[in-house]
């Protein structure tokens, strides 16, 4: 005993026992509080005494369950649903008073509780439960699980997509009360589609119809969208909504305030912050909201009761997420749909392959308006081909046909003018020089390339190309390079001193612009909306974004051109577009006549005919070239699976941000693109993830990616 303790005892003779009885009170009470990380020796649960846990760990040889032992303190908090803390990766030889110990903090999710483990070892117990608050229920984990089997990816990876960070405060707040159910809405300008109004009722009466939604070009389609969510939500269902980015969310989220009032639906986008996103999650989690509009993360959003999910504008590569195990809004949600019974809606003024594959395969019906309604609402189309631009003395002086500084003239003496430039860094594929027609591979009817500017080799199996020649004229001369693909707002500026000249595009983006007589500079994807549209548009350089050395250069080309030339007044006010490509070409003659549906359904018999996704399933998997070679060497594909490559990946330029699937920089890797036929992509994607699964068990050396159904193959 210490000399203190010794003066403290001599008031009296109590005052030892009195002292040890309060530090035996204080070591009983800290017993059960204290938790320690393994709570060796604490009891468990009565009921239910085993926790299975998803750890958040996003390898493959780990994208299973693991049980954990439950704690009687943790009890009433390890929930199915709620975030947890375990001790992982102590191996089994760490066991001390029948619990595992030892290994790192991680976090996770914990799925079911259990009476008993299928698991024969000493079980480690809960560390603790990070929040009360369960966030993945039964349905977000099934369709995370359906996600990740199709794209050969991990589970933890696709809920660390579909489940937001936590944010304690947003977390503490509690949500609103549900509102009831709103009116039915009046059809509105869903009358203008013959069978809009019938597409509306199904909606309200509580049916699950599918339809691919072309969309007239003008202002209405927001409030469009708005009317078909109102009429889900008036049959006491939920719906989703996702567009591709902060600004189209914006007009989707003003329409549907209009329409029902604040209170009735979230926004979920990443400009509104981590706290307010997570707070808006939760309200959809906990069934106060049963609406949501939002960008891509927001394809996961647990809305209750889901009787419908669209989405705006599927082409864009917004949708496409750039983190493993890269899923594409379409896919996902074309999942919902058929997993939730409930009804698709995939909208655009534009019409995707993909898009045509679900009305051909009579998966969805086509939405379209007739064509004395698209007169009405579409804007008179003109081109410039490379003929006038020879014969054209304004356009070889100044690299602007007479025709566009026309229709700007005219078009600013009534409103503002849209010019779309390609943005810089289009490099165009290899076509030939006198029909225009693509450059392919007669083995597997790639892409032809020249990287050394000499000789020819496809840009997916790698074969060299000796005696090409054009398939439908048959020339053998090539052409490749972009026309006036650096046109400035300056130049513009100086030829029309008295107009403003806004620009819009990648480092400053605007929303919109008032309707007063301007230029208006935008790269493709940045038009601002104008108040009352746009007197006329100039769609520059055409061939640049049509010689793309891309599958989709001509799907994407129109797209594009579709979108600014939708923010253009109809024909009948006046409104005019003015695309600056060659008038034979495909995207442009769809352009002219206003008919994505019919480009795309040419494309996709094109595709069929070549075998090219999305008739057939592809994979993309790059690496460092022995990485590669083993894990082909190792992969038990389907028979039906073919091989082409491998092809060198280019090199990441150095100060450009690196893409997905690029090299890193100094180091040089190949790719290989499997294709296989119809109903065999589930095979494929679980060849893949089976063998990189077992190639991280291993411990192999060197990287290999996988990407299925990649939006960009060459």
């Amino acid at each position: 005993m210490s000399s203190d303790n010794e003066r403290s005892a001599d008031p009296g003779d109590g005052a030892p026992e009195q002292l040890a009885l309060i530090r035996e009170t204080v070591r009983k009470a800290k017993v059960p509080r204290a938790k320690p990380r393994t709570w060796r020796g604490a009891a468990l649960a009565e009921e239910l005494p085993v926790a299975r846990v998803l750890v958040n760990k996003g390898v493959l040889h780990l994208d299973q369950f693991f049980d954990y032992a439950v704690p009687e303190e943790l009890d009433a908090e390890a929930q199915p649903g709620v975030r947890v803390r375990v001790r992982f990766g102590a191996g089994g030889r760490n066991v001390r008073g029948g619990r595992r110990e030892g290994g790192g903090l991680i976090d996770g999710f914990l799925v079911e509780r259990l009476a008993e483990s299928d698991y024969t070892g000493a079980l480690a117990a809960l560390a603790y439960v990070v929040s009360p608050e369960p966030v993945l229920g039964p349905e977000l984990l099934a369709l995370s699980r359906a996600v990740a089997d199709r794209y050969a990816g991990s589970l933890a990876d696709v809920l660390q997509l579909a489940v937001p960070p936590r944010n304690g405060r947003a977390e503490s707040r509690p949500s609103p009360e549900p509102l009831p159910p709103p009116p039915v809405p009046s059809a509105g300008s869903w009358e203008r589609y013959a069978q809009g109004p019938a597409f509306l009722r199904a909606l309200a009466e509580g049916g699950a119809p599918r339809a691919v939604w072309t969309a007239l070009p003008g202002p209405h389609w927001p409030q469009e969208i708005a009317r078909a969510m109102a009429a889900t939500l008036a049959s006491g269902r939920g719906a989703l909504v996702v567009v591709p980015d902060g600004r189209t969310a914006g007009r989707v989220d003003a329409a549907l305030t209009e329409l029902l009032g604040p209170g009735r639906h979230a926004l979920l986008t990443a400009d509104s912050g981590p706290e307010k996103r997570y707070r808006e999650w939760l309200a959809v989690r906990r069934g106060s909201v049963r609406a949501v509009v939002g960008t891509r993360a927001a394809m996961f959003a647990p809305v209750a009761d889901l009787g419908l999910v669209a989405v705006w504008d599927d082409g864009d590569a917004s949708h496409s997420d750039d983190n493993a195990p890269f899923p594409h809004v379409r896919e996902v949600l074309e999942l919902r749909a058929a997993h939730g019974r409930c009804a698709f809606l995939l909208g655009g003024t534009n019409c995707t392959v993909e898009a045509a594959q679900l009305v051909e395969s009579g998966w969805a019906l086509p939405l379209r308006a007739d064509r004395e309604q698209l007169r009405i609402a579409a804007p008179l189309v003109r081109t410039v081909g490379d003929g006038e631009l020879a014969r054209d003395g304004a356009a070889r002086a100044a690299r602007l046909p007479s025709l566009a500084w026309q229709t700007v003239r005219d078009g600013l003496r009534s409103g503002p003018v849209l010019v779309q430039v390609p943005r810089r860094g289009y490099a165009p594929r290899l076509a030939c020089e006198r029909c225009r027609e693509p450059a392919r591979c007669r083995h597997c009817a790639g892409p032809l390339e020249a990287p050394d500017q000499q000789d020819l080799n496809c840009a997916w199996c790698g074969r060299a190309e000796t005696a090409w020649h054009c398939v439908a004229c048959g020339s053998n001369r090539l052409r490749a390079r972009i026309i006036g693909a650096r046109r400035t707002a300056e130049e513009l500026g100086r030829a029309f001193p008295a107009v403003p000249v806004r620009t819009s595009g990648r480092d400053h983006i605007l929303d919109s612009v008032p309707d007063a007589p301007a230029l208006v500079v935008s790269t493709p994807g940045a038009e601002p909306v104008a108040e009352g549209g746009y007197a006329a548009a100039l769609l520059l350089d055409g061939w640049a974004m049509v010689g793309r050395p891309d599958l989709r250069a001509g799907e994407e080309a129109l797209r594009r051109w579709t979108a600014a030339a939708s923010l253009v007044r109809g024909q009948p006010d006046g409104g005019t577009v003015v695309v600056v490509a060659e008038p034979t070409l495909r995207p442009v003659q769809a352009l002219v006549r206003w008919d994505p549906v019919g480009h795309a359904r040419r494309e996709l018999a094109e595709r069929a005919e070549l075998g090219f996704p999305p008739v057939s399933r592809m994979a993309a998997v790059t690496g460092e070239p022995e990485a590669l070679a083993a894990f082909l060497a190792a992969a038990e594909l389907p028979p039906e699976a073919e091989v082409l490559g491998p092809v060198p990946v280019p090199a990441t330029v150095p100060g450009r941000p690196r893409r997905p699937g690029d090299a890193p920089q100094g180091e040089s890797w190949e790719r290989v693109l499997l294709r296989v036929p119809p109903g065999s992509g589930a095979a494929l994607a679980a060849a893949l993830k089976a063998a990189q699964a077992a190639r991280m068990s291993r411990g192999s050396g060197g990287q290999v990616r996988i990407r299925v159904d990649p939006p960009d193959i060459g």
